[in-house]
């Protein structure tokens, strides 16, 4: 199938509810892509940190083929023979005591809702029906009508109201703020460490530890959103290491599924996941054998090939290389590990139309709110590919920029 015949259907018979960029990929390995027509790219931004193992691990594909040949899926009315292995995994990787599995992101973040408020009407006396969940501005947690009700991007939010209420809302980065919120209604804080979809906002160094301490002081829940930092992406195992603040809860997801299938969890303390009894909560896919088999696996991956010390070293060298590009339109570069926006000033160039330079010069990138050029490839990639992927931003930079100084002029 042709490029334009692959794009032309998708458009006519899916919902148009993203605007990808006018590539048809075909296959992949590492940290590569490539299209129908066999040309090859550099990908920038794994699937969002899905891919963070890079494409097909071999590890990944054999125990996926193993899991496979003996069973699929037999959904949580019975138990399976490697579900208790591959939360004990994930607990100790953590640091914290049990899990529930889910599918998505957004499944394991409407779990951890539901967790902290049956915890503050069990636990912390909070007035039943009215238990607060504070978040931060900026914030992109998911999709589902709960989620985007918190959420501040207008295009996720116009026109699927009415929202939910029960969420209060505090700048990012300010721990003061947020401690200012904290009432008898208050369940828990819900943050990402590291605003992703916003622009990968990094806060201020101490803020996670500040409100690790907050937490304590007033005996709610801290949660952290690590679906996307999560699993070596910030040159930790999760971004929360980097400072002495281990949550009551975390989410995580992508990463997670080894690129190969959606698995994500919710993992907490135990007296936090023991609010939930039979009937409280479930999926019919959630911790199926076949997740189980490729999560314990990519967790496996994750320490033997030491990937959070590999996207640490990495991030280094990818962040000195982009604060190399010496070009008036970046506005600022903002980094931790093998993740990076680029901001631009959008009155010089667009972040799309950067991405599509350097799309056809071979590099796959996204950006997000015009103005950010996100960054994320597989944490599997090769130096050099890295270096050639800044070079190939310095040029699609030179081009968008140059041609837009020409239109002006003209």
């Amino acid at each position: 199938m042709s490029a334009h015949t692959a794009i032309d259907r998708e458009i006519r018979y899916g919902a148009r509810n993203y605007a990808p960029l006018p590539v048809v990929l075909a296959h992949g390995r590492g940290a590569h892509l490539f299209d129908v027509d066999g040309s090859r790219y550099i990908d920038m931004m794994s699937a969002y940190s899905a891919a963070s193992f890079g494409h097909l691990h071999p590890r990944l594909v054999k125990a996926m083929q193993g899991q496979l040949a003996r069973l699929d899926i037999v959904s949580r009315a019975f138990h399976s023979d490697n579900l208790g292995d591959f939360c004990q995994d994930l607990a100790d990787l953590a640091g914290l005591d049990a899990c529930l599995v889910m599918n998505t992101g957004a499944e394991a973040v409407e779990t951890a809702i539901k967790a902290a408020r049956r915890y503050a009407y069990d636990e912390l006396g909070a007035p039943d029906g009215m238990a607060e969940i504070i978040v931060a501005s900026g914030n992109f947690h998911g999709r589902t009508t709960t989620i985007i009700g918190f959420s501040g991007d207008p295009a996720s939010r116009r026109g699927f109201g009415p929202f939910a209420p029960g969420f209060v809302t505090a700048p990012f980065g300010d721990p003061e703020a947020i401690e200012a919120l904290i009432c008898r209604r208050t369940a828990a804080v819900l943050i990402e460490p590291i605003q992703g979809e916003a622009g990968v906002i990094v806060p201020p160094p101490g803020y996670l530890a500040s409100l690790r301490r907050i937490c304590d002081r007033h005996g709610i829940l801290l949660i952290f959103d690590e679906v996307q930092s999560g699993f070596g992406r910030t040159g930790r195992n999760f971004c929360f290491e980097h400072e002495d603040a281990r949550p009551d809860g975390l989410i995580v997801g992508k990463a997670l599924g080894g690129g190969l299938m959606p698995v994500s969890a919710f993992i907490a303390r135990r007296a936090v996941m023991d609010v939930f009894g039979p009937g409280s909560h479930g999926s019919t896919f959630g911790g199926n054998p076949l997740a189980a088999a490729v999560g314990r696996e990519a967790i496996a991956v994750l320490r033997d090939e030491e990937l959070a010390e590999r996207s640490r070293v990495l991030g280094q060298t990818l962040l000195q290389a982009l604060r190399a590009v010496d070009h008036p339109a970046i506005v600022e570069v903002r980094a931790k590990g093998l993740w990076a926006g680029v901001e631009l000033d959008v009155n010089q160039v667009k972040a799309k139309e950067v991405c599509l330079a350097m799309m056809r010069r071979g590099v796959l990138a996204k950006e997000t709110h015009e103005s950010v050029l996100r960054l994320a490839p597989p944490l599997v990639i090769a130096e050099a590919d890295l270096l050639q992927a800044v070079d190939v931003f310095r040029e699609a930079l030179d081009e968008v920029g140059g041609a837009r100084s020409a239109r002006c002029a003209g």
